[in-house]
């Protein structure tokens, strides 16, 4: 049997070719787990991509179900050794190849689905530059609160609107007050924006009551994925006191097909650093697997295709671009512990946004409203065209990709969604 080395070994090739050709999201090195259909009336089934296609595991006999929630609650080391088999199976001169192609197809040729059913959402806010960014914009003395660099603050979120990749979604239409105005008025959003982030995937749960210590957090992590939690800033004005975010961002979020393993991450890890003049977190939030290789370098980019560009067949053209270190104050590790320290229930396919990673510099803004500073100075494209937020028919792209000297380039594919026209 392979070790987990082995799978990661840059001279590692595969009897799949796409998945030999440099730059591809999905060498053998990678093996994300999603999930896809052939027909729009069939059940979802369980799928890793490799090169241009993917491969349905339960047709291969590498999995005897389709129960997503059952891969997902698999221990460390049942994932490592199902990563082996399949690597071993894919690998160049497998004996199983005659029979493994018989289980392949083109990834453009299926429907890809949600990579989870996710029973409960929570966004988290580890993003450090966007939230001073943002808390500029309200509070220019004061634009990170108290308690900022003390707890992985979060909220909780809505599955129910949660979207795969390629699903467009109307404007949304809440409550908005100007404020020259005595009382609110109902409308559609005129400040719709994107949100960059990255979304974090529960694996194997915990107990009602039996909090997950930082040595155990990433053994409940299956992977991460690409996700994008749309906001309307118009909306979240008004609302957002006392309580927080409701209605300005329960209407859409999209989650990127994929989810690249922890262990597929294994070689771009990066130690977890604060800046010594800052408080350092409390004991129950740290450790030293943690500090040593708790963060993951993974580069981050946005781009914009509008409507008019779509017209003129325009590809998408990029607007900012981030990297998870850089941008992130708490690691994954920390939002698990901390999510669960008060006795919180995670289940196999919950999910975590990460909250925006914007990354130090201007032009590494996370959201329009960081990028256009509050919709004041908009950006303009380069076929002329500017945008303070997103119009009826713009499309945002999220990717995100890991590479270094020493190891094989991986991706995480896309994430994709197009706004349209509001529906009341």
């Amino acid at each position: 049997m392979q070790d987990l080395a082995s799978t990661l070994n840059p001279s590692l090739r595969s009897w799949v070719a796409s998945a030999n050709t440099p730059g591809t999201d999905f060498p053998i090195q990678n093996l994300p787990y999603g999930r896809f259909r052939t027909t729009p009336h069939e059940a979802w089934r369980i799928g890793v991509a490799i090169g241009d296609q993917v491969l349905d595991l339960r047709a291969a006999g590498l999995i005897h179900h389709a129960d997503m929630p059952q891969l997902l609650a698999m221990s460390r080391a049942e994932r490592v050794t199902l990563r082996c088999l399949i690597s071993q199976a894919l690998a160049q001169g497998s004996a199983q190849q005659a029979a493994l192609e018989k289980a392949l197809l083109p990834q453009a040729s299926v429907e890809m689905g949600t990579p989870c059913d996710a029973g409960d959402y929570t966004d988290f806010y580890v993003g450090i530059h966007h939230a001073t960014a943002v808390g500029k914009l309200f509070r220019p003395d004061n634009p990170l609160l108290p308690n900022y660099k003390w707890v992985p603050i979060g909220y909780h979120g809505r599955s129910s609107t949660l979207n795969a990749t390629g699903t467009s979604f109307p404007r949304p239409c809440g409550q908005v007050k100007a404020p020259e105005a005595e009382a609110p008025s109902f409308q559609a959003s005129a400040r719709l924006d994107f949100e960059l982030e990255l979304g974090i995937i529960i694996g194997r749960g915990n107990d009602q009551g039996h909090p997950i210590a930082m040595a155990h957090a990433e053994d409940h992590v299956f992977g991460l994925t690409l996700f994008n939690d749309w906001s309307a800033r118009d909306i979240q004005a008004w609302e957002y006191q006392p309580l927080g975010p409701f209605l300005s961002k329960n209407f859409a979020s999209t989650i990127s097909p994929w989810m690249v393993t922890l262990e597929a991450l294994t070689p771009f890890r990066r130690p977890f650093e604060r800046p010594a003049t800052d408080p350092q977190p409390l004991p129950y939030l740290s450790s030293t697997e943690n500090t040593s290789q708790g963060n993951f370098d993974v580069k981050l980019e946005v781009l914009i295709q509008t409507e008019a560009m779509r017209q003129a067949g325009l590809p998408f053209e990029r607007i900012s671009y981030s990297n998870f270190t850089e941008a992130a104050y708490w690691t994954v590790a920390q939002m698990v512990t901390h999510h669960t320290v008060n006795g919180c229930a995670l289940r196999p396919g919950d999910l975590f946004g990460s909250g925006t990673l914007s990354g130090p510099k201007p032009e590494q803004a996370g959201s329009l409203l960081e990028l256009t500073q509050g919709g004041k100075h908009a950006i303009t494209l380069a076929n002329g065209e500017k945008r303070t937020f997103l119009q009826d028919g713009d499309a945002i792209a999220l990717k995100g990709w890991c590479e270094k000297d020493g190891a094989t380039r991986i991706g995480f594919g896309e994430c994709i969604a197009r706004v349209t026209a509001a529906k009341s």
